[in-house]
């Protein structure tokens, strides 16, 4: 009896240890496969553009072509759980509160420009797009790229059927209106990449700026102001000398997108907050970016770059070829690509080109 009773005191203990050793390893193992269902950027790994259920509920009853509240929120969640919706699109005079950008200096930040902002802003007065659109329920907003597949593809009646047409830089509309559209909403670029000449502006288009190193921050003062630049020192080419809109007509775009766009949809170098080699995105994956965070549907039109096709046009507007596209410092074109797939893969963003 008493050898029996002494087992028993030496089984327990050992059935409950191994029980706590399965239901660790059952823990872990499921803690690995969650892991595994996400990249290491926090995508989901398998991407089928189709609607969880909940979503399938709340926009399967509205009517085909009838903008969806919220959906690209929404879905981006639904493939990218650790996006958060709340960033302005532009600076406003409150913009220290940001801690998002205030420990960063530019691109990624405002650190170091804080007066020189207060300046600009001071000066613009107005920090949002325009009355009509902000009172929009839903706004459906499509970002133009640059590239040679939007040449001949007659898309420009659809692109002018959306709320929000973003262009980026100087890439024109006058004559491409077949195909690029004649309605721009905004036109977001920096120094070197704006339109030079005053004649090649749209009427009543926003111009907003977005900064890459403090002495953009100079020149975009000196546009506002509408005061002569005296020096091209800090560029890295030419720049635009006048911007034709009045300061009523001018934003600076919220540095959070280039950060957020860097280095948690990308994952592209830190290198402790500053700009370096491979670590900068392209200005259209800024404006994506940008606009997930406000629109309701987003799509694009004029992405992606063929590289197997060196006699393909570069760009739409010009007679430059894809041979042409040299190894950029600051960009890394491909993990950009890899990031693009992924919002258009999950049905986050349409891709009216596809050429992504």
């Amino acid at each position: 009896m008493k050898s029996t009773r002494n087992f028993m005191f030496f089984l327990c203990p050992m059935l409950v240890l191994g029980f706590l050793y399965y239901s660790s390893g059952r823990l872990h193992l499921r803690t690995l496969v969650q892991k595994s269902q996400y990249d290491k950027q926090g995508f989901l790994t398998k991407l089928d553009g189709k609607l969880p259920l909940e979503l399938q509920y709340k926009y399967g009853n509205l009517s085909k072509g009838e903008c969806k509240p919220g959906y690209a929120e929404a879905k981006m969640m639904s493939i990218y759980p650790k996006f958060s919706k709340p960033a302005p699109m532009f600076l406003d005079p409150n913009f220290k509160r940001l801690s998002r950008i205030s420990s960063y200096p530019p691109p990624f930040g405002v650190r170091t420009q804080e007066k020189i902002i207060d300046v600009i802003l001071a000066a613009t007065k107005r920090y949002l797009l325009d009355p009509e659109l902000d009172s929009l329920s839903c706004k459906r907003c499509i970002i133009i790229g640059n590239g040679g597949i939007l040449f001949n593809k007659s898309l420009g009646s659809k692109i002018d059927e959306y709320d929000v047409v973003v262009r980026l830089n100087e890439a024109p509309v006058s004559g491409f209106e077949k195909d690029v559209g004649s309605k721009t909403t905004m036109r977001i670029t920096y120094p070197e990449g704006a339109i030079q000449k005053p004649e090649h502006y749209e009427k009543d288009s926003l111009f907003v700026f977005s900064a890459f190193k403090p002495m953009d921050f100079k020149w975009f003062l000196h546009m506002v102001a509408k005061e002569r630049l005296r020096s091209m020192e800090g560029f890295w080419k030419s720049v635009a000398r006048v911007v034709p809109r009045e300061p009523k007509d001018m934003r600076i775009l919220n540095p959070y997108f280039i950060q957020e766009a860097a280095f948690r949809f990308i994952g592209l170098p830190h290198n402790n907050g500053l700009m370096g080699r491979g670590n900068i995105p392209t200005l259209g994956t800024v404006a994506i970016t940008m606009a997930l965070h406000n629109c309701d549907e987003v799509a694009l039109a004029g992405f992606g770059y063929d590289m197997s096709s060196p006699l393909a046009p570069l760009h739409y507007y010009e007679k430059l070829k894809m041979s042409a596209i040299k190894e950029s410092w600051t960009h890394n074109i491909s993990k950009e690509k890899e990031f693009l797939r992924k919002l258009v893969k999950g049905g986050v963003i349409q891709d009216l080109t596809n050429g992504i």
